[in-house]
This record gives structure tokens, C-alpha cells and sequence, in this order.
């Protein structure tokens, strides 16, 4: 099956209220480990891809990887870049083969972010790509993205209404809480503003920063209209504790198959966890 875009399943995750997990390529372990667990829990999922990791791996690497696990799972899969900074690299990655992108403005003046995503979108979708906006800043870390919590600031419902209906996205992501990175505290989410936003547009509400949110908050999300969740950091924890366990039991191991078999293995656990958390299980 080749890869698809975010509309192939993004729409009915809105209709019938679960969500479709984004789990971020950052190598072939990530990717292993992502379609064995969709491939057992038959779920469409999301490979979100930074620039960071596309600098890591290189487009044609990544693309490759994306292409070959679409075609041994036989299941929808969309390969989407992840806080795209602008036009020219949106453009980059859908003439390489990405089927769904993001531009996230959410660092201009609302207007500014409008105009920009609208020229993404016009030619986005021209070629059958789907698109993701962001409104709001969503505070944490994450590669390139450093945002200090006292300069994250909520979506306001009035303006994510206004943007989806001037830019046309296929999916909106909105700061209500939560943040990139994990959490050092309880994340503090505003359901009222995934509802008021996901009550009046077509499209599925964003929930970027979904490593470590409790599992209530994740299905009080989902509940509220959050139809797509950015998963990364809690892979990237469990990949990395899995190789300490290694080397710190066989200070021998050299064999990279050694330490990344475990490693992707606790990956898989981790996403099928969310999968299932999430609702799309049996959905693809």
C-alpha cells in the first residue's frame, strides 16, 4: 500500500471519536518498531518527521523507510513533516515523496500565520497532500524547539475557528496545556478549548506534547474532539533506558543488534500502549 494522506483516516477518527497516533521517525529501530505494533493492533498511524531527524537521516533515506513500511504492512500510513518552518521546505518534502505536512506559523501574528498556511495548503492540497496548522505556542523541547513555559501561550477558540476557515487545514493543532518533551508535573489541559474548537470546524483538533500526559487526560482528549496525538519523547526514554540496561549488564556488548533489538522492542510496547489508549485499534 503506498504511503497515503492524513485524510485517508483523519475524518473518521473526527466521526467516531478516537485518535490516530503520530509517532516520529527518528531512525529504522523507530520505524520497526512503530508498524509491528500497528501491523498487531490493525491501526493507521502517523510517521511525523522534524527537520532535525530529516538532517539525521536524509530525505531519501527517510522517505525510503516510510515507503517500504507502508508496502510490508498494507496499512494507512502517512508520512508527514513535523513543524514544518516554512513554504520551501514543505515543498521539499512532498516533491520527495511526503504525503502530508505541517506548517507551524504559530510564531507570527495570527494574520501572518493565516497567510503563510494558506499558501502551503493551495498547493499542498493541489498535489494531494494533506496539511496541519498550529495556533498557540506550545511550551517544552523538542530538537530545534525550545519554548520556555512562561512564554507558552493558549489557543484563544474564536482565533482557531477563524484560522481553520481562512487556511482550509486538514487538521488543526492548538495549545491547551500540554508541552513538547516530558513532563516534570501534572500537565494542565483545557478540555473547554478542545471542545469549543473541535464543536465548530470539520476537522480534528492537534494534541502535540502527548508523551507522559495521564491516560485520563489522553481520553478526556479525545473525548473533547483531539483527533491525532504527537507521540515522541516517551520512545525516544524508552529506547534509550532499554540500551543502558544493556551495557550497564555486559560491559562486552558491541554488537549494535545487541542493544537495539531490546531497544525496539520497548519501543513497540510503548506504542501499542497509546494505540490502544488512543482508540484506533482495529481501525485501519
Amino acid at each position: 500500500m503506498p504511503l497515503v494522506s492524513m485524510n485517508e483516516f483523519l475524518p473518521k477518527a473526527k466521526a467516531n471519536k478516537f485518535a490516530v497516533g503520530q509517532f516520529n521517525l527518528n531512525n529504522l529501530e523507530f520505524a520497526q518498531a512503530t508498524v509491528e505494533a500497528a501491523m498487531e493492533e490493525k491501526s493507521p498511524f502517523i510517521f511525523g518527521v522534524s527537520e532535525g531527524a530529516l538532517k539525521y537521516m536524509g530525505m531519501e533515506f527517510t522517505v525510503a523507510i516510510a515507503e517500504a513500511a507502508a508496502k510490508k504492512s498494507g496499512l494507512p500510513i502517512a508520512l508527514h513533516l513535523d513543524h514544518g518552518s516554512s513554504f520551501e521546505v514543505a515543498m521539499k518534502c512532498i516533491r520527495a515523496g511526503f504525503s502530508s505536512v505541517m506548517f507551524d506559523g504559530s510564531h507570527y501574528t495570527l494574520e501572518e500565520n493565516i497567510k503563510l498556511t494558506k499558501e502551503v495548503v493551495k498547493t499542498a492540497h493541489a498535489m494531494g497532500v494533506s496539511v496541519e496548522g498550529e495556533l498557540g505556542t506550545i511550551g517544552g523541547v523538542e530538537d530545534d524547539l525550545s519554548v520556555d513555559e512562561a512564554h507558552a501561550t493558549l489557543a484563544k477558540p474564536e482565533e482557531a475557528i477563524r484560522f481553520y476557515e481562512e487556511t482550509g487545514v486538514d487538521c488543526l493543532a492548538i495549545a491547551v496545556g500540554t508541552a513538547h518533551g516530558m513532563y516534570k508535573g501534572e500537565p494542565k489541559i483545557h478540555y473547554d478549548i478542545i471542545q469549543k474548537v473541535a464543536d465548530a470546524i470539520p476537522v480534528p483538533v492537534v494534541l502535540h506534547g502527548g508523551s507522559g500526559v495521564p491516560d485520563e487526560a489522553i481520553r478526556l482528549s479525545v473525548q473533547a474532539g483531539v483527533g491525532k496525538i504527537n507521540v515522541n519523547t516517551e520512545n525516544q526514554v524508552a529506547c534509550t533506558n532499554a540500551i543502558r540496561e544493556v551495557l550497564a549488564g555486559d560491559a562486552n556488548v558491541y554488537d549494535p543488534r545487541k542493544y537495539l533489538t531490546p531497544a525496539r522492542n520497548a519501543m513497540k510496547a510503548v506504542i501499542q500502549e497509546k494505540i490502544r489508549l488512543f482508540g484506533s485499534s482495529n481501525q485501519a
